[in-house]
Formats: structure tokens, sequence, C-alpha cells
């Protein structure tokens, strides 16, 4: 072994299922911004003032891009390969859950019902995130 390569290999080896150490992942956030949406859907609903409405509009699309942001990093930087091998059906999950708050949902309805199936697979999202943490 070379000098130099003895030098740079690593003493302490270190295993970690996400990139910084747990805490800094969380479903919650996410949700707490779903839950704008779904408010924010029923408060237009209950309003004919337009300046409302648009404003309301403006804000439930901001609330709801940060809703698949939440979901993007945690999708794509808490969940690792054994997360999915053990729960096959995550990908699929988190498809649905990001199109839920995308056009198809949170950026394209005002309808509570389709922010609450928006609120629900975020807590899907949530329970398996939960048991992952239990095993780490």
């Amino acid at each position: 072994m070379s000098v130099l390569s003895h030098l740079f290999t690593p003493k302490t080896v270190v295993h970690a299922h996400c990139d910084l150490p747990c805490g800094m992942y969380d479903p919650a956030q996410a949700r707490i911004e779903a839950e704008s949406v779904k408010a924010i859907c029923e408060k237009y609903a209950g309003n004919t003032d337009e300046v409302f409405r648009a404003r309301a509009l403006f804000i439930k699309e901001e609330r709801a891009e940060l809703v698949k942001h939440h979901l993007w990093v945690l999708w794509t930087d808490y969940f690792k390969p054994p997360h999915f091998e053990k729960y096959p059906g995550l990908h699929t999950l988190f498809n649905e859950a990001t199109k839920l708050a995308g056009a198809a949902g949170g950026k394209g309805s005002v309808d509570p019902a389709e922010a609450q199936k928006l609120l629900d697979k975020i807590a899907e999202i949530d329970t398996i995130f939960k048991e992952t943490k239990k095993a780490a």
C-alpha cells in the first residue's frame, strides 16, 4: 500500500439511511402544507368575493407546490432502495401523492375532497416513514 493511499483510507466507515443524521426529514412538512391547501379550498367555496378567490387560488397553488417539494425531498433523499424493496408500493404512493398535489389535485382543483385525498396519501407515507424510523 502506498503512503498516499494509506493516508487517504478512511479510518471509520459510517452507514446512514439518509443524507444527514436523522431528524431533518419528516412528512409533517408536506402534511402542514396540504392542510393549508384543504383549508383554502374550504374558504374559497364559502366566499364569492372575486378578489378573495383570486388571492386564495394563488396561495393554494403556492402551498400545493410546497407539498410537492417536501414529498420529492422525502422520495429522493430519505427513502433508499431497501425501503422500496420492503414497501414495493412506495414509488406508486409517492407518484399518486405528488400528482394529487399537482395539476390533478391541489393546484388544479378547489374541491376539499381532492385535498383530503392528498392528506390521506401523505398519512400513508407517514405511516411507512415512521416504520422505517423504528428500524433505523
